[in-house]
C-alpha cells in the first residue's frame, strides 16, 4: 500500500508539490477550502469577465517548465502561453515613460531617451547581475534548516555579491543616475511586497529575469497555471476535496498526522501545508504546541504590504495602455513610507493596471476589456478601517486612473469586484491581510524563515511563500522541489 500525504491548500506551491509527490507514487490528497483552486493565484469571473485574483506577471517558466518535464508533459503544450513584448509600459509622476523591453539593445535605446548618460550601464547591470544568479540559484534550490546552513560552500561563495550593507535602491544607484531609472529597476521589490529601500541589494536579480528571461502571459491569465497543474494532477491521481477547510492539523505527539475538517479526519502519513504561514499556524495548530513559532513570535514578525484591488469590466477598449502598466508616484518615497511605516493611505498612491485583453481575447466579452487594477497599501492596521475606506478610495483609484488618459473610466464600467486587506484576510486567508506574506528582510531569510522541513514538528513540511526560498511564482515553485525531496527523503 503506497504512503499516503495531505496537502492543505490548492495554491501554486501545493499544486506543484502534489504533482512531484504523485508520480514519484504517492497516494496524494490535496484539501482547499476555496470551491476553486489556485489560492492567490486563482481567478474571479462574471458576466463574461475573467481577472486573475493575485499575480499577473509569470517571470522565468523555467522552474515549472521542468517540473512538468519530471513528470513526462510539457508545459506550454498544457498552458499555453506568450512572451510580452514590450514587457510593461512605466509612467514617471516625475515625468516621462519607459516602455521596457527584453530587447537589450532596444532598451539601451528606450533608457537613452530619458537618460543619455545612464544608457551604456543597463549592459552592466545585465552582466552583473547574469553573474550574481549563476551564483545564488543553487541557494535558492536548497533548503536551510539552521544557521550551519550558512557554512555551506554554496553560500560562501555567493557572499561577495550579497552587499547585506546595501538596500536594493542603494544598489541601483550606483548603476544609474536618474532617479526615475533607480525606480524602473527597483519597483520590483514589490513583487515581495516591501520597499526597494528596505529591500536587500540581492534581489535586483528579479528585475534582471524580467529582462533575460521575459514576461509571459499564460493564455486565460496565471490562474491557467494552476488549473493546468490541478488537471495534470489529477490526471497523475491526486484526489482533490475543494469547498473543504481544514479546522485543526491533527498531531500524534510531535508528529503531523493528518487534518480535520467538517466531513471529518484526514490521515496521512506526512502533511504538506501550503496555506498562508501566519494565517495556518495561528488558526489550524494550538498555540500551546508551538515552541518556535508561537502567536506572539508570529506577531513580532514583519510582514509584507497589502493591496487595494478593483476588477473593472470595461465597454470597449483602451488602446493607450499596454498590456502592463506602472504608473510610479511623484512622491514615491512618501508613498512607501505611507504603507511601511506611518500605516495610512496615500493620495497619490503608485499604482498598477493590467489590460490583458490587449494580449488575450478570452479575458473579456468582443469589444470589452477585462482592467485588473492594483493600489499597494499597508497591511492591516488599526489607523486604518477598511469599512469606512472601500468607497472612498475606490474613488481615489478612479482619479488615479485619469493619470493615464482614462478619464470615463466609470460610465464604462459594466462588471466591478473589490477587494480591500479586510478580504485578503478574512476571505482569502492572509495573515493580517499580508498578500506577499513574510516580509524579506534579512532577518527573515534563509534559515530564519520557517524550514521547508518544519522544524516544529515531524513529517511536516512548508511550501509556498512563507518559507525558503519566498514569495512570487518561481520561487514558490522551487519550495514545492525543496519540500517534496525533503519528504520523499523522509518516507523513503
Amino acid at each position: 500500500m503506497s504512503q499516503r500525504v495531505l496537502i492543505v491548500g490548492a495554491g501554486p506551491g501545493g499544486l506543484a508539490t502534489a504533482l512531484l509527490l504523485a508520480k514519484a507514487g504517492l497516494e496524494v490528497t490535496v484539501v482547499e477550502k476555496q470551491p476553486r483552486v489556485g489560492g492567490r493565484t486563482s481567478v474571479i469571473e462574471g458576466d463574461g469577465y475573467r481577472f486573475d485574483l493575485g499575480p499577473t506577471f509569470f517571470l522565468y517558466p523555467q522552474i515549472l517548465e521542468e517540473i512538468f518535464a519530471e513528470v513526462g508533459r510539457d508545459l506550454h503544450r498544457e498552458v499555453p502561453m506568450k512572451r510580452l513584448d514590450p514587457q510593461y509600459r512605466l509612467i514617471f509622476g516625475a515625468g516621462g515613460e519607459l516602455r521596457c523591453t527584453s530587447d537589450i539593445e532596444q532598451m539601451v535605446a528606450e533608457i537613452a531617451k530619458l537618460a543619455p548618460r545612464d544608457a551604456p550601464q543597463f549592459r552592466k547591470f545585465m552582466a552583473d547581475n547574469r553573474v550574481k544568479l549563476a551564483k545564488f540559484a543553487p541557494c535558492l534550490q536548497s533548503p536551510f534548516p539552521g544557521w550551519t546552513s550558512l557554512l555551506q560552500a554554496r553560500l560562501l561563495a555567493v557572499l561577495p555579491f550579497l552587499k547585506p550593507w546595501k538596500s536594493l535602491h542603494a544598489e541601483l544607484a550606483g548603476y544609474f543616475r536618474d532617479p526615475r531609472l533607480q525606480l524602473a529597476f527597483t519597483f520590483q521589490s514589490k513583487y515581495l511586497g516591501m520597499s526597494p529601500f528596505q529591500c536587500p541589494s540581492l534581489f535586483s536579480i528579479l528585475s534582471y529575469l524580467e529582462y533575460e528571461h521575459g514576461i509571459w502571459h499564460p493564455i486565460g491569465g496565471c490562474n491557467a497555471l494552476s488549473t493546468g497543474m490541478a488537471r495534470v494532477a489529477a490526471e497523475l491521481g491526486v484526489t482533490f476535496r475543494l469547498n473543504e477547510p481544514v479546522e485543526e492539523l491533527l498531531f500524534d505527539g510531535r508528529r503531523a498526522v493528518g487534518a480535520r475538517t467538517a466531513q471529518g479526519e484526514l490521515r496521512a502519513d506526512a502533511v504538506v501545508v501550503n496555506a498562508d504561514f501566519g494565517h495556518a499556524m495561528t488558526t489550524l495548530v494550538p498555540n500551546r504546541l508551538r515552541r518556535k513559532w508561537s502567536d506572539a513570535t508570529i506577531a513580532r514578525k514583519r510582514f509584507s504590504c497589502s493591496t487595494f484591488m478593483l476588477y473593472l469590466g470595461i465597454e470597449g477598449h483602451y488602446d493607450q495602455l499596454a498590456h502592463h502598466n506602472i504608473y510610479v508616484a511623484e512622491n514615491y518615497r512618501q508613498n512607501l513610507d505611507d504603507i511601511e511605516h506611518r500605516h495610512v493611505l496615500s493620495e497619490d498612491p503608485s499604482f498598477y493596471v493590467e489590460n490583458p485583453s490587449r494580449t488575450d481575447e478570452t479575458m473579456a466579452p468582443p469589444g470589452h476589456s477585462a482592467l485588473y487594477v492594483l493600489l499597494p497599501v499597508s497591511h492591516q492596521h488599526s489607523n486604518i478601517n477598511w469599512s469606512q475606506e472601500r468607497v472612498r478610495y475606490r474613488e481615489v483609484a478612479l482619479r488615479q486612473l485619469a493619470k493615464l488618459g482614462l478619464a470615463d473610466v466609470e460610465r464604462r464600467i459594466r462588471f466591478e469586484r473589490l477587494v480591500t486587506p479586510d478580504e485578503w484576510e478574512h476571505k482569502v486567508g492572509t495573515y493580517r491581510g499580508a498578500t506577499f506574506n513574510l516580509a524579506h528582510n534579512l532577518g527573515q531569510m534563509l534559515h530564519r524563515r520557517p524550514w521547508n522541513r518544519f522544524e516544529e514538528f515531524q513529517r511536516m513540511y512548508l511550501v509556498g511563500g512563507g518559507t525558503h526560498p519566498g514569495s512570487g511564482l518561481p520561487v514558490i515553485f522551487e519550495s514545492a522541489r525543496i519540500g517534496a525531496r525533503l519528504l520523499l527523503e523522509d518516507l523513503a
